[in-house]
This record gives C-alpha cells, sequence and structure tokens, in this order.
C-alpha cells in the first residue's frame, strides 16, 4: 500500500507546484504605490453668493394643503447694502487666510483619501475672541470635522469681524 502512495503523493505535489509557484514569484515583487500628497488651499473666488445660499425653503406655498392658510408675510427686515456683503465677504477671506495657519490635513484622512467641506459657526465676543466654535454642515467626516474645530479654536481671536456669529467654510481637498 505505501509503495503506490509515494508516488501518488509525489505526483500530487509536482502538479500543485506547478500551478502554484507561478502566482507565488509574482507576489516576490511588489507593486509601486504612488505617493499621496495633500495641501490646503483657499477655496477659489467664486461669484457673490445671496444671503440665502446656506437656507432651504423647507415650506413650499404650492405644498400647503389648501385648508391652511399660509402666514401673513413678515414686515420687510432691513436689507443688507452691497457694502455690508463685501465686508462680511472680507471677514471670511480674513478667517479662512487665519484658519489656514492654524489648519493641518489629518495623516489618517490622507491615508484614507478623504475630502470634505466643513461649515463652522463661530460666535465671538465684543472683543474678537472666539466664545464658541460648533459644525453648521458636517463633511461627513467625523476626522475632518474636528480638525476644522481644532484649527478655529487654535485661531483665539477675530479682531477684524463685524458680526457676532458667522459661518467659516473650511475646505479639505487631496491633489
Amino acid at each position: 500500500m505505501w509503495s503506490r502512495l509515494i508516488p501518488a503523493f509525489a505526483v500530487s505535489l509536482a502538479l500543485h507546484a506547478s500551478l502554484l509557484l507561478p502566482d507565488a514569484l509574482k507576489l516576490g515583487a511588489a507593486p509601486v504605490r504612488p505617493s499621496l500628497e495633500a495641501s490646503l488651499r483657499l477655496p477659489a473666488k467664486r461669484l457673490p453668493a445671496t444671503d440665502d445660499a446656506l437656507l432651504k425653503n423647507t415650506l413650499a406655498t404650492d405644498k400647503i394643503p389648501p385648508h391652511v392658510k399660509p402666514p401673513p408675510p413678515a414686515p420687510a427686515a432691513r436689507t443688507a447694502s452691497p457694502a455690508d456683503k463685501t465686508t462680511a465677504k472680507r471677514s471670511v477671506d480674513a478667517a479662512q487666510r487665519k484658519l489656514s495657519q492654524h489648519l493641518y490635513y489629518p495623516p489618517e484622512a490622507i491615508a484614507r483619501g478623504l475630502e470634505g467641506e466643513v461649515r463652522l459657526m463661530l460666535t465671538l465676543g465684543e472683543d474678537g475672541s472666539i466664545l464658541d466654535v460648533g459644525v453648521a454642515s458636517s463633511s461627513g467626516q467625523p476626522i475632518l470635522d474636528k480638525a476644522a474645530v481644532r484649527a478655529a479654536w487654535a485661531m483665539s481671536r477675530v479682531n477684524w469681524a463685524q458680526s457676532r456669529e458667522f459661518i467659516l467654510p473650511v475646505i479639505f481637498r487631496l491633489d
């Protein structure tokens, strides 16, 4: 019985070796992977946006049932002048420049290839100090959200802001 079993084992071993050896030789050479590069940059200049860019109309009048009357229009509020809009835009641009000095792209996010845009709500004191930082709109990636909040707290003071609260967009992009 052993006389037939040993040659069968040898033939089986030779057959498996001939099939698996070419694949094993291919695994010896590691594939060359391109390295990832990350950088932070200020967002591109955009066309002037309206004040309602972050607001969404969730109460469309065409969806109101006929038995419900819409509320009367509110008295006209003071509309923002073009000078106010320009000042607000300059405040956000200045805040983004200062934030970019404290912002870092988390290495784990780079390794995973994560990108996104976080919108932070900054609450300021009368002296320009940052009293509170909150995430107004998440990037969908907690790592990026935490990095943006940490960088906003690191700014500590925003002296040029005219308002007590403003939304600051933070963009994370891999090159």
